[in-house]
């Protein structure tokens, strides 16, 4: 789904034949401007978002960006304007700060993991443990924040977890079916394979068919351990319950990327406020 189709499904989730409050209180000439005011501190995103929004809205509402996402908002920030029909306004004033506030406060939170391993080689990673329906937008703010993104879905990488195994078989079981299934298909995917613990570690990389092995809820010890044992043969991810506390021991075991489902699964939405300019 396209940026486009996903605001034009949001309008007509809100406002359907009309907005009733707006119609019924606001003359159909009115014109009004409204400014976009930070009342928390953190990274914005979403703003090209939102001139889209009073876009689709109202082609002819005046929409200015003051401030550009990835920029760090300080209480009472002003971060855009918008004029025109006081109605248009209303009718995309909420669904603007839903996209807003939602990905201002992924991209906070992302930026709080990337500056905790600043110094490291870690890359922090998102999941896909994203709102059914949001993942463009949440993956684009977790960006903004400054971390990277894992696979966007099921199609564009393959991931054998700890299922896949016990169903396939085994490690070598299902790593042999999935280079023979690529091959067959003549897709070019990586691969990464999860691991439980340093066995299955050395057993993936005995087999050798995969691109990155992830340590699925180690501790730091083991995560050392996995680390010399891998030797640079493979890309290394560590993943499972890692939080703020935690962030910084794991990268600074030396692993290559660490995901955070939290970035985009346990998020608290930024306080923008858009009020009369």
């Amino acid at each position: 789904m396209t940026l486009t189709e996903h605001i034009n499904l949001a309008l007509r989730e809100d406002i359907r034949e009309e907005d009733h409050s707006s119609a019924s209180c606001i003359p159909q000439d009115a014109q009004s401007a409204a400014v976009l005011i930070a009342k928390q501190e953190g990274i914005l995103a979403g703003v090209e978002v939102a001139r889209e929004v009073f876009k689709q809205v109202d082609s002819e509402l005046k929409f200015e960006a003051l401030m550009e996402d990835g920029d760090t908002l300080n209480l009472k920030d002003r971060v855009f304007t918008v004029k025109g029909s006081a109605r248009s306004i209303l009718k995309g004033e909420r669904l603007a700060l839903n996209y807003l506030q939602r990905m201002s406060g992924i991209a906070t939170h992302t930026h709080s993991y990337v500056e905790l391993v600043k110094g490291t080689k870690a890359k922090i990673l998102d999941t896909r443990k994203t709102t059914p329906g949001m993942r463009l937008f949440e993956k684009a703010a977790v960006k903004i924040g400054g971390g990277e993104n894992h696979r966007m879905g099921l199609y564009d990488m393959v991931m054998l977890k700890d299922n896949h195994i016990d169903f396939a078989g085994g490690i070598d079981e299902a790593m042999d079916a999935t280079e023979s299934y690529l091959n067959a298909k003549g897709l070019n995917l990586k691969v990464e394979v999860e691991a439980r613990d340093l066995e299955e570690v050395a057993a993936i990389l005995k087999n050798g068919k995969a691109d990155r092995v992830m340590f699925d809820n180690f501790n730091y010890e083991d995560t050392r351990k996995g680390v010399e044992l891998v030797a640079g043969r493979m890309e290394i991810e560590s993943s499972g319950g890692i939080n703020l506390n935690t962030v910084k021991g794991y990268a600074e075991c030396g692993v290559d990327f660490i995901s955070v489902g939290a970035l985009t699964h346990q998020i608290k939405a930024l306080d923008l406020s858009l009020i009369a300019d």
